[in-house]
């Protein structure tokens, strides 16, 4: 065998290419290949759930709506345009209470008033934040590609032909669809190996909050740091329970957006049914007890935690992905 095989990846343009890299490892193009082999329709669900938003509607309403339909995200519809120009999504409900939030005796104006078409006014004086999607057509390896590259957790598969958007392709979805349909490949042997020797994952500059901190300052890590959810520890640094971005929705659910002051502890203990809880994985098992557990919860990271307890990392459907599809690729989307 060649010790050099050609692999695909993809430029800056979206083009699929060829990179020739070493090939250490037959097993190492597995997943890959897989992905590569498999367009977005094919993960598409036969029955789900599609909110869309026109960008007349007021914020206030569209995050309720998110919260009585139970999703996360919404595409845009700007009629002026008569087509898609973007998402909302929990990130936009965090960024509005971080920026206007002022004390719980102040009314948020901006959540109570806006319309979707303001906010976005606003926030685009900062942000390059134009519609990123993908056809049914493209390959589910271009769509992980897509997703890393651009640090987005939302994907709409948009019909070239209608412009109609038939499903929003998330990291769960793609895992859900490998754990579905993997046992057709043959299994890899690195999937025994310990998370202890591997590098997969976030080990440094952690981000967590402690149990003690506002909920405000939850946001403002969420803000500054891009990250999805925050291990909320203790004074100790043992971790007590994860605070997510769609945990924050929960405050138009409960109609506790003007009090940011409450604590981690006291959302904790008040909310414990709306917070969700900590999945951990220690550091001697094997990517295959891993993926598996975040398959079957259906969640979008673990907690690496040594016996005590205390966070020692964090693995993400990002780094998977990354590690197992697009690396093996000559790809680093994820750093990049």
């Amino acid at each position: 065998m060649d010790p050099f095989s050609e692999v695909p990846f993809i430029d800056d343009e979206g083009l699929t290419m060829k990179s020739t890299v070493p090939d250490r490892d037959p097993d190492a193009y597995i997943y890959t290949k897989f992905f590569m082999n498999h367009c977005c329709y094919d993960a598409i669900p036969t029955s789900s759930k599609l909110v869309i938003f026109d960008t007349t509607l007021q914020v206030k309403k569209a995050f309720f709506a998110l919260v009585a339909n139970g999703v996360r995200a919404a595409p845009l519809w700007d009629n002026k345009q008569q087509c898609f120009v973007g998402m909302l999504t929990i990130t936009d409900f965090i960024n509005i209470l971080h920026r206007y939030y002022k004390s719980p005796m102040v009314q948020i104006y901006e959540l109570e008033e806006h319309k979707i078409e303001t906010w976005r006014e606003v926030y685009l004086q900062y942000s390059v934040n134009s519609l990123i999607s993908i056809t049914p057509e493209s390959s589910l390896f271009d769509a992980i590609y897509s997703l890393l590259k651009n640090k987005i957790h939302r994907l709409p598969v948009i019909d070239p032909e209608s412009g109609n958007v038939l499903h929003i392709l998330t990291h769960k979805r793609i895992l859900k669809f490998l754990h579905i349909f993997g046992s057709m490949i043959p299994k890899p042997r690195f999937l025994q190996k310990r998370i202890q020797d591997v590098e997969i994952g976030t080990f440094k500059r952690i981000a967590t909050v402690e149990d003690t901190a506002t909920v405000y300052e939850a946001l403002s890590v969420f803000v500054e740091r891009r990250v999805s959810a925050l291990p909320v520890v203790t004074e100790q640094g043992k971790v007590v329970a994860l605070y997510s971005r769609f945990d924050v929705i929960n405050l138009a659910a409960q109609k506790n957006y003007n009090n940011l002051n409450m604590t981690m502890r006291e959302v904790i203990e008040g909310r414990s049914c709306c917070i969700e809880g900590v999945l951990k994985c220690y550091p001697h098992e094997t990517l295959e007890t891993i993926i598996d557990r975040i398959a079957e919860a259906e969640v979008h990271r673990l907690v690496l935690v040594d016996e005590q307890d205390m966070v020692r990392g964090i693995i993400s459907l990002s780094d998977l992905l990354q590690a197992l599809v697009l690396t093996p690729a000559g790809i680093d989307a994820l750093f990049s």
